[in-house]
């Protein structure tokens, strides 16, 4: 198997969809040996900012000594940015011979029940990479929800860290910050320690807190007003919390709330320094989230795609964005498109809709309906590649563009 075909697998398995529960991900775990029996965990849910938040801790524990895996989803550059051990992704290489082995065990559950999602597929495949790499510690990022997203299968974790909750995948998790709260509050089992930040929402708050106390967790509620921002910059923010100073290379205020609580829940990971929090969140580079990659023009990509995200965003262009602003926007149809575009539209001199390559993306048109009512100019490209192209060719030097919307848009065009 090639590593062309590895991907190709397991984008097959999205033909059974997205579907909830942990029977059919520990069939094929417990056809592997049940790895995640065998690791110790952290383990990250949220609505916003779990990325992040995986990424600044996974970089403490490797700054500690420990043999750390990650694993995330969705990748911006290459399949392999998902399973991770010490920050270097998997090779094109293990993940070929990786995923040989994944299918063989895929067959044998099918034999004897329903198939495996594409997550669920993934998710074993990662488990089974960071045990036979003999890791120390897992990161491992909760793909939607919690309660039965398919990395709930693992052990009480060293600690449990919820972010920022907001109205997302309703259809699946509920549609009010309740129910879904309670879905992500899933992932706490009893006896554990559960992070979250105390900006959550009342009603998350109130679930998680009781979630917690019924589980038998400590709750630790991260205060972000209790941070005081020193400096900030497109490619840098520093910022002073219970007496120590920390610096971090990623903009916006949303991210400073990510670090304190990462801050929090390090405070549970054994033999994590302070030195080590601090040298950790330094090196907590996150591909598509506000990512500054080129000047002359300033490039920034951003991933994020629910108005919450557009809020972020729409923050950051408020204090740095340039007049000449040419934004590529490309989004999935299932999403709140148009109040994440009317926090980013005003900011946009130029707006270049396009089409990524996912079958649930909007197509241009319809996102372009949205620009009427803002005084940007419209254009429409379907291509990706074309209109990141189209973008630098008419921006200036001291312009910005900006690509965003979704990760999927940022995964199809060569930058």
């Amino acid at each position: 198997m090639t590593y062309r075909q590895a991907v190709e697998y397991y984008h097959s398995r999205l033909r059974f969809g997205m579907q909830p529960g942990l029977s059919r991900v520990e069939r094929l775990l417990r056809e592997l040996g049940d790895p995640q029996e065998k690791l110790r965990f952290v383990h990250v849910a949220g609505t916003n900012g779990k990325g992040t938040t995986s990424n600044m801790l996974s970089r403490i524990l490797v700054e500690a000594g420990f043999k750390t895996g990650l694993f995330t989803s969705p990748y911006v550059f290459s399949f392999c940015e998902r399973i991770q051990v010490n920050h270097q992704n998997i090779s094109e290489q293990a993940l070929a011979a990786l995923t040989e082995r994944i299918k063989t065990a895929v067959e044998a559950v099918e034999k004897t029940g329903e198939g495996p999602t594409e997550f669920e597929t993934i998710t074993a495949a990662a488990l089974l990479y960071f045990y036979e790499a003999h890791c120390d510690v897992v990161v491992l990022e909760v793909g939607l929800g919690g309660r039965l997203d398919s990395t709930n299968v693992i052990p009480c974790p060293l600690v449990s860290v919820i972010t920022s909750i907001a109205l997302d995948h309703t259809a699946v998790l509920g549609d009010t910050l309740a129910q879904i709260a309670a879905e992500k509050a899933g992932i706490l089992k009893e006896g554990g320690h559960c992070v979250t930040t105390a900006n959550q929402s009342p009603e998350a708050m109130q679930v998680l807190r009781a979630t917690a106390e019924e589980r038998h967790n400590t709750f630790t509620a991260a205060d972000p007003q209790q941070a005081e921002i020193l400096s900030k910059s497109l490619a840098q923010t520093v910022f002073s919390y219970q007496g120590a100073t920390y610096s971090i290379p990623l903009c916006g205020v949303h991210q400073v709330e990510n670090a304190v609580t990462v801050i929090e829940a390090a405070k549970f990971l054994p033999g994590v320094t302070a030195d080590n929090i601090c040298a950790g969140l330094q090196k907590a580079v996150m591909h598509g989230r506000m990512e500054l990659i080129s000047h002359e023009p300033d490039i920034l990509l951003d991933g994020g795609h629910n108005p919450e995200c557009g809020q972020a965003l729409a923050g950051v262009l408020r204090r740095f964005a340039p007049k000449d602003l040419t934004a590529v926007i490309g989004m999935m149809e299932d999403k709140d498109t148009a109040h994440y575009l009317a926090q980013i539209l005003p900011f946009c001199r130029c707006v270049i809709f396009t089409k990524p390559d996912n079958p649930r993306a909007a197509s241009p048109e319809s996102l372009a309906g949205s620009a009427g009512a803002f005084a940007c100019k419209p254009a429409c490209i379907p291509d990706p590649q074309a209109a990141y192209a189209k973008a630098r060719e008419i921006t200036p030097p001291e312009g910005m563009v900006l690509v965003c919307g979704s990760f999927y848009l940022l995964s199809d065009i060569q930058f």
